[in-house]
Parts: C-alpha cells; sequence; structure tokens
C-alpha cells in the first residue's frame, strides 16, 4: 500500500512540476474579449497613413482600418475600439509576430520572404517604385543606376526592386525620409527609391519639387497594397478581407460610402489628388478583385 502511495504521490508530483500546454490566443478571440483592435500603420507615408497637423493618425489605410473595426463589431456583437499604433517600417512584421498589434496597414507590399513571416490580405490599392532626384539630374533605364548610389529604407519593396533592376547599383540604408531628402540635396546618394505615391505625396505638400522631381517612365516595380496579420489566424484574416473586399466593391458600383471614402484621400480636393491615368489603374485593380469574387448581397 505504501509503495503505491509513493507512485502515486511522484506521479502527482510531475503533473505538477510539468508545464502547462498553453494555446496561444486567436486574434478573434483577443478582440471579442477586449473589445480592442490593435493596429500598426506609418506616420509619414501620406496619404496611406500619416500623422495630421493635430497628430492623429490618419489616412486611407487607416480608413480600411476603420471598416475592419465595423465588421469585427459585427461578428462579435460588442463594440471594438481601434487602437492605432505607428510603426517605422522595419517593426512592421516584428511586431505581429510578437503580438504587439493584430494587424498593419500601411503601404506594405507582398514578398514571398515576408509570407514566411505573416498572412497578406487582398490588395486593396496599388503602388510602386520611383526614384526621387534632383531636378537637373537625367536618369534613363536601368543602365543610368550602375554606380550609382540609391537610398532606400531596408527591408522594404522599394530597396528589393532597386536590387532587382540593377544588381551593380550600390543600395544605402536610409533611416528617415528627411534624412533621405538632406543626403540626396547634399549629394550622398544620387537618387532615393520609394513608393511613387508617397514620393508626390512629399513633392506636393511641401515646396520640394523645386529642387527635386520623380523620375518619369516605367516604375521599377508595380504592387498591391495589402494589409498584414499574424499567421494562422484564418478567421481573422476572413473578415479582414471581407472588410477590404466591400469597400472595393462598393467604390465600384458606385455607392456613396465608399466613394467618398476614396476621394477623401485620392479625388480632386484630397491630400494626393491622383492623375486620371492612376486613379483607373487603382480602379482597374480594384475591377480585378470585385470580378474575381462573388459579389457581397447585404
Amino acid at each position: 500500500m505504501r509503495q503505491i502511495l509513493t507512485v502515486f504521490s511522484l506521479g502527482l508530483v510531475g503533473l505538477l512540476a510539468t508545464p502547462a500546454i498553453v494555446t496561444a490566443e486567436s486574434v478573434m478571440d483577443k478582440v471579442k474579449r477586449t473589445g480592442t483592435l490593435t493596429a500598426g500603420t506609418s506616420s509619414d507615408a501620406i496619404p496611406f497613413a500619416y500623422r495630421d497637423q493635430s497628430g492623429k493618425l490618419t489616412g486611407y489605410s487607416v480608413a480600411m482600418l476603420e471598416l475592419m473595426r465595423e465588421r469585427l463589431e459585427q461578428v462579435t456583437g460588442r463594440s471594438v475600439k481601434l487602437d492605432l499604433v505607428a510603426l517605422p517600417p522595419n517593426s512592421r512584421i516584428s511586431s505581429i509576430r510578437q503580438g504587439k498589434v493584430d494587424v498593419v496597414c500601411d503601404l506594405s507590399s507582398f514578398t514571398w520572404q515576408r509570407d514566411q513571416q505573416v498572412d497578406f490580405s487582398l490588395a486593396y490599392a496599388t503602388t510602386g517604385t520611383q526614384l526621387l532626384v534632383k531636378r537637373w539630374q537625367n536618369f534613363s533605364g536601368p543602365a543610368a543606376l550602375i554606380n550609382k548610389k540609391i537610398g532606400a529604407f531596408p527591408g522594404t519593396t522599394n530597396e528589393l526592386a532597386v536590387k532587382r533592376t540593377q544588381p551593380k547599383a550600390k543600395v544605402v540604408a536610409m533611416r528617415t525620409l528627411k534624412g533621405a531628402f538632406q543626403d540626396l540635396r547634399v549629394g550622398k546618394i544620387d537618387a532615393f527609391a520609394w513608393d511613387g505615391v508617397l514620393l508626390e505625396a512629399e513633392l506636393n505638400s511641401t515646396d520640394q519639387w523645386r529642387e527635386f522631381k520623380i523620375v518619369q517612365g516605367e516604375p521599377l516595380s508595380k504592387e498591391g497594397v495589402s494589409c498584414m496579420v499574424p499567421e494562422n489566424n484564418s478567421r481573422f484574416l476572413d473578415n479582414v478581407n471581407y472588410a477590404l473586399f466591400r469597400h472595393m466593391q462598393g467604390f465600384v458600383q458606385g455607392e456613396a460610402k465608399y466613394t467618398r471614402i476614396f476621394d477623401r484621400w485620392f479625388g480632386p480636393k484630397s491630400v494626393l489628388p491622383l492623375s486620371r491615368d492612376y486613379r483607373e489603374l487603382v480602379l482597374e485593380t480594384m475591377r480585378l478583385t470585385v470580378d474575381s469574387r462573388e459579389e457581397i448581397q447585404e
């Protein structure tokens, strides 16, 4: 009897000493429990995500996050607050993987390397890498980039686009947008590679168009703009995609709610009035997405 009790006691001690297996909480469960959607975004990517004059984070990507918040309220049956966190490009993925944010929406583009670490939503906009140079400079074709110092933010698709377009270019890591413009101004770099929409917005919002210009012609890359979410959260990604698709469907069909959202950021009186060609490109991207899926009926 004593032996049996001893074995039982040892077994019980073993169970108590064994750490419990903890199952990670899904984003949907976390949102339902806390009533908060924590979202990462940019603070200087006009007009997608930036700080306005009062310091508030705003922009087209933030509007998409607000649509996601509304969708989560519908499916969870409770009020949901949107908590925005400003993130630099090089900390977006790590913030998702560490659980600091539930989703990132700014100007993120799909790459296979990133896809190994996070999951991507539907593309809800279009952009591409272009070069900013001094007004007197002439860049024509990949050969013009040989041995040139091209500034880019590390870990971005802009950096990849430069390397793919001209492997003999010397890519210089930039830390801040202000620093990139200053380095270009004083000749530390020969060009700055960034998203064309953002370059246009930056030049239009300041008087720097007197010093710089965007190299015209074919962009170094063409990319869809998506949101990033943690891996293995299919229910959350389903709702993210639902909100984005509903917006695109509504915009393509001319519904007032969704055309107002788009025109606020890209219309004739917006922060960044798009050229007719670019607007048509974005619209065509949305049409292709909408036509390839079943229409949402409400």
